[in-house]
């Protein structure tokens, strides 16, 4: 009977995708059937670490986080786990073959949010890499089955469209993260001095990055392109609209 909370756990996942965004939820709704399910797990299980850092303020957000980290890998490793998110994602893991250097990549720049701080060049590559590259290979694993020779060839498109909508994230909430959390993500980055010149720089880094993501979208399985393309143009639009705003500007509210 363990097929029944192995369902109960990715309609966790799914529900926990719907509740925290309707626009990745409407991408994966124009996935095909199949591959639904194990993305979903991936975003439940990303979100409760996001979670963790960004608003659980009036706990140990450090033993928690290691808390999560430890039963990830015994979830992996046993193939089950009493936290229904957790159980879900070994599944999606084990069954597509997700390398762990992945989950660790991301865990660790969760880490990283646990202190204020700005970030030097550096940071900024490695926050960019954990908390958003490696989700979009994560994601690439299961659109290409197992297909080692399409995952190496759509890597760098995958990772360019990752770091284009974690940075249009950072742009949207850059007086958020700064008033709220005391994160600066943009290296170099003087809040006081924000201006035209500096968003635009910014600006020009993510339309690179956007249309190297592109590129890759063409090339993805017929089963994956569709829902992909759409988050895209849902990205695209929310960047259109903060180019058109004068900096400073307020933040956008979405999700």
């Amino acid at each position: 009977m363990k097929h029944v909370f192995d369902n109960l756990s990715q309609e966790m996942s799914e529900l926990t995708t719907k509740r925290y965004s309707t626009s990745f939820s409407l991408g994966i709704k124009m996935l095909s059937k199949e591959i639904q399910q194990p993305i979903y797990s991936i975003y439940g299980f990303v979100r409760f670490a996001d979670e963790i850092v960004d608003t659980f303020h009036d706990f140990n957000k450090e033993m928690l986080l290691a808390d999560f980290r430890k039963q990830t890998y015994e979830a992996i490793e046993q193939g089950i786990s009493l936290n229904p998110i957790l159980n879900s994602f070994q599944w999606a893991v084990n069954k597509y073959q997700i390398p762990h250097d992945l989950i660790e990549t991301f865990l660790e720049s969760m880490k990283m949010d646990l202190n204020k701080q700005s970030y030097d060049e550096e940071q900024y590559k490695k926050y960019i890499l954990g908390s958003a590259e490696v989700v979009g290979l994560m994601c690439l694993k299961i659109f290409v089955d197992g297909d080692t020779s399409e995952y190496q060839h759509l890597t760098p498109a995958a990772m360019s469209l990752g770091s284009a909508f974690q940075k249009i994230n950072f742009l949207r909430d850059l007086n958020a993260d700064y008033k709220t959390l005391g994160r600066v993500y943009f290296p170099g980055i003087d809040m006081n001095e924000f201006n035209a010149t500096v968003k635009h720089d910014i600006e020009n880094d993510i339309e690179a990055d956007f249309h190297a993501g592109y590129l890759g979208i063409l090339e993805l399985p017929k089963k994956a392109r569709f829902g992909v393309y759409l988050a895209y143009i849902y990205y695209y639009k929310l960047f259109t609209k903060i180019k058109n705003t004068p900096a400073p500007y307020r933040d956008w509210e979405t999700d």
